[in-house]
């Protein structure tokens, strides 16, 4: 049985446990270590990933290719436009090709449809990098940062302020695997998409207040407002005016509260400096953190082999 990882949703609680668990033993067990050396086990000895962008990236392209390095293998990567993708190629006849060249295929998509359009006929692993509809991986590295900072994630309050987009799916489907308590400000009009929320259960709650989606949270989370292909940018400038994170806002969390933001960041808009770069702000190890929970994505990924 051929092992995606499409959605957080998907999986058991207990096989996404064992994956953050993994994240977090591969990266104490390579401290001090240059970034290029295989970690010791090398589990993606000889194993070739081949990495299709229709997105621009800077985090994702550069922490799948660590990762796979660090596993032992190597990556190929590519634009849509460099391939016959670009031309109109079915993304079934695609992924029939790259399935007896590569090893797992890594897709940052414009949209989900197609990845999960891959995934069905590739006989190799697939990966969401990120899709219109969800961000999985970013989402265990953000876990994977939590944990690291407050100790297990499950019984915490995290609070999201702002857009209910593709981070804020997969963290509703996330919340429920791992049982924390998901607190998501919207503006009406910009709420997640209903079939998410319903995958999310008792475990979340929607409101339009700001406020009391952050009061006594553990964990205060936003992303910008106007995503790639976003096309009102004005009207989603004046709707999520009062969904700045700002000190006022973090004062109304636990007082060892700590913020969130996968970056890249529009300062002045859905975060002040003054938080981003505050002493509750964990943005860089976040970062960093992507390269460890995709390393034990795809160590997942290649023991169902």
């Amino acid at each position: 049985m051929v092992r995606h990882f499409l959605d957080i949703h998907r999986l058991d609680a207990a096989d996404l446990r064992a994956i953050l668990d993994d994240a977090h033993a591969r990266k104490q067990a390579r401290k001090g270590w240059p970034q290029g050396r295989p970690d010791a086990d090398a589990p993606g000895k000889d194993r070739v990933l081949a990495m299709i962008f229709e997105k621009n990236s800077t985090r994702t392209r550069f922490s799948f290719d660590a990762a796979i390095r660090q596993l032992g293998g190597s990556a190929i990567i590519a634009t849509a436009s460099d391939m016959q993708l670009g031309r109109g190629e079915p993304v079934e006849d695609t992924a029939k090709v790259l399935s007896r060249m590569v090893d797992a295929v890594m897709i940052r998509a414009n949209n989900h449809e197609d990845v999960e359009r891959f995934a069905r006929v590739s006989t190799v692993p697939v990966v969401n990098g990120l899709t219109d509809r969800s961000h999985p991986c970013q989402i265990l590295a953000d876990l994977l940062t939590i944990e690291e900072h407050m100790g297990p994630v499950t019984g915490k309050t995290i609070a999201w302020v702002g857009d209910g987009n593709n981070v804020c799916h997969s963290f509703m489907h996330a919340a429920a695997k791992f049982g924390f308590r998901l607190n998501v400000a919207c503006p009406a009009e910009y709420h997640p998409d209903l079939r998410d929320l319903e995958k999310g259960g008792a475990h979340v709650h929607l409101t339009s207040d700001p406020r009391e989606a952050v009061v006594g949270a553990d964990v205060v989370v936003t992303d910008t407002w106007v995503s790639m292909g976003d096309q009102d940018y004005e009207a989603r400038l004046a709707a999520f005016e009062p969904y700045t994170v700002d000190e006022a806002l973090m004062g109304l969390a636990n007082d060892e509260a700590v913020f969130l933001h996968c970056l890249p960041a529009h300062r002045g808009e859905e975060v002040t400096d003054a938080v981003i770069d505050g002493p509750r702000s964990l943005i860089w190890d976040e970062a960093e953190n992507r390269i460890h929970a995709q390393k034990a994505v795809l160590a997942w990924c290649f023991g169902g082999d």
